[in-house]
């Protein structure tokens, strides 16, 4: 089973590439095949609602979602992480967002994949928990499994991560989830 890491921001080696680093490193552990996705090494333009996707599995604007496709559609399971830029996730994780609008409409192409979310923010109450709903209402959308942390709604944290251990205990948490409920329904 394979699960896939997405890291939203915008920053080479930042807390979300850490953060998505320590999460697929649980995954792998427990047996897990990972991969990853961080938008800082990429180039993803916004949807312009061209329809072009609407009778054909193909998007018409070239960039790098030709490649982001097939590993979302491989997947099993899914892990976002997005810094909280006022109060939400950054943009080039709603424009990776709204390209998925392709494998929505050509069958629901996410539909039964297993997700979960982390947010990291500036200060302890800066946005994370309607940030992380953001991204489970994407989940939702496309007909995913959402799962949290066990306790709440997932990952949340406080930068820097790597000083934040109860905050990092919830990607922790969260990753396990996700494996946990692929081993279930995988069986």
């Amino acid at each position: 089973m394979n699960i896939i890491g997405i890291s939203g921001s915008p920053t080479r080696d930042g807390n979300n590439e850490k953060m998505i680093e320590m999460a697929l490193a649980v995954a792998d552990d427990r047996g897990f095949e990972v991969d990853r996705i961080s938008l800082s090494e990429r180039a993803v333009s916004p949807c312009t609602a061209c329809g072009g996707c609407t009778n054909k599995k193909a998007c018409m604007i070239e960039d790098d979602m030709a490649e982001i496709y097939p590993l979302l559609e491989d997947a099993d399971g899914i892990i976002v992480a997005t810094p909280v830029y006022f109060g939400g996730m950054t943009a080039q994780l709603k424009a990776l967002f709204d390209r998925t609008l392709m494998l929505r409409r050509q069958g629901f192409l996410l539909s039964g994949k297993v997700g979960g979310a982390i947010a990291v923010g500036g200060s302890r109450n800066g946005g994370q928990e309607k940030t992380v709903q953001a991204v489970h209402d994407w989940m939702h959308i496309h007909g995913m499994i959402v799962v949290g942390d066990n306790n709440h709604f997932g990952g949340i944290v406080h930068a820097p991560a790597e000083s934040d251990e109860v905050g990092m205990q919830t990607v922790k948490d969260t990753i396990g989830k996700i494996c946990d409920v692929l081993g279930m329904i995988k069986q």
